[in-house]
C-alpha cells in the first residue's frame, strides 16, 4: 500500500501548490461567510422574519450552490487530464501501481482537499447552534448541522468523482472542467429551474429526486436523512470511480 499512500500525500500537497486550490478556498468561505452573516442576522430576528433551521441558509441557498457546482471541477480537472496532457500518464502507468490504485490515490486526495474546504466552517457552528459558554450545551438543536455535513460530505464525493472521470476522459483540463460543470449541473439545474408539472408527476418526481439543493433545503438542513438520497450519491460515486478504473484499464491496453 506504500505506492498508493505515496500518490495520496503527492496529491494532496500539490493543491496546496496550485493557486488555483487558494482561490477555490477563499471563494467557498467568501461566500459562506456571507450566508453565515445572513443566517446571523435572521437569528437575531423574531416573528415570521427569524429562521427555524439555521443550516437552510448556509447549504439550502441558490448563491451556495450556483458557486457549489464550480468547485469540484477545479478541484478534478487537473487530476488526469494534466497527466494525459503532459505525458506523465504513461509513466505513472509504467510504475509499479495498479490502476485502480492511481483512481483511488487522486480521488482520496482530491476528497480530502475538499474536505479542508469545509473545516474552517466549524468556527461559525457556536454562534449558529447558540452555544452557552458556561454550560457548553447549544441552544439550538445541532442534529441538523450533523446532517448537513453529512450531507455536504455524500454530496461531495459524488461531483468529484464524476470530476475524475470526466478528466479521465480528455487531455484539457479546461475541458475537463466545462464538462464536469455541465454533468453537474444536471444534479443542481432542478433547484433553480423546471418546467410547469404538476407535483405529483412523473418529471417533477424526478426533477425532485435528482436536484441535490432540494435534498438539502427540505431534508439535510432540517436534521432529516432520507438514505435514498444517500444511496444515490453513493452509487453515482462508485459507478464514476469504476468507470475510471476501466478508462486508465482501456488506455493501458492501447
Amino acid at each position: 500500500m506504500r505506492p498508493l499512500y505515496t500518490l495520496i500525500k503527492r496529491e494532496f500537497t500539490a493543491y496546496f501548490l496550485s493557486p488555483i486550490a487558494y482561490v477555490t478556498l477563499a471563494v467557498f468561505l467568501l461566500v459562506t461567510g456571507m450566508l453565515f452573516g445572513k443566517a446571523l442576522e435572521l437569528l437575531t430576528q423574531s416573528g415570521t422574519r427569524g429562521i427555524e433551521y439555521p443550516m437552510q441558509i448556509l447549504l439550502g441557498d441558490e448563491k451556495f450552490w450556483l458557486v457549489f457546482s464550480l468547485i469540484p471541477p477545479l478541484l478534478t480537472m487537473r487530476l488526469l487530464a494534466e497527466e494525459r496532457g503532459t505525458g506523465t500518464l504513461e509513466l505513472l502507468m509504467t510504475a509499479p501501481i495498479r490502476d485502480w490504485q492511481v483512481v483511488a490515490g487522486k480521488y482520496i486526495a482530491c476528497l480530502m482537499f475538499y474536505i479542508t474546504l469545509w473545516i474552517p466552517t466549524i468556527a461559525y457552528l457556536p454562534v449558529l447552534l447558540d452555544i452557552d459558554w458556561a454550560t457548553g450545551h447549544a441552544r439550538i438543536d445541532s442534529w441538523p448541522v450533523v446532517t448537513s455535513y453529512i450531507g455536504a460530505f455524500f454530496a461531495g464525493a459524488m461531483f468529484l468523482a464524476i470530476g475524475l472521470y470526466v478528466s479521465s476522459l480528455v487531455k484539457s483540463q479546461l475541458v475537463a472542467a466545462m464538462i464536469s460543470l455541465i454533468v453537474g449541473l444536471i444534479f443542481v439545474v432542478g433547484a433553480f429551474w423546471r418546467p410547469d408539472l404538476a407535483a405529483e408527476s412523473l418529471g417533477y418526481q424526478i426533477i425532485e429526486f435528482v436536484s441535490v439543493p432540494e435534498h438539502f433545503s427540505r431534508y439535510f438542513t432540517r436534521g432529516q436523512i432520507d438514505t435514498r438520497h444517500l444511496i444515490a450519491y453513493a452509487t453515482v460515486t462508485l459507478f464514476c470511480l469504476f468507470m475510471t478504473v476501466r478508462s486508465l484499464e482501456a488506455r493501458r491496453l492501447k
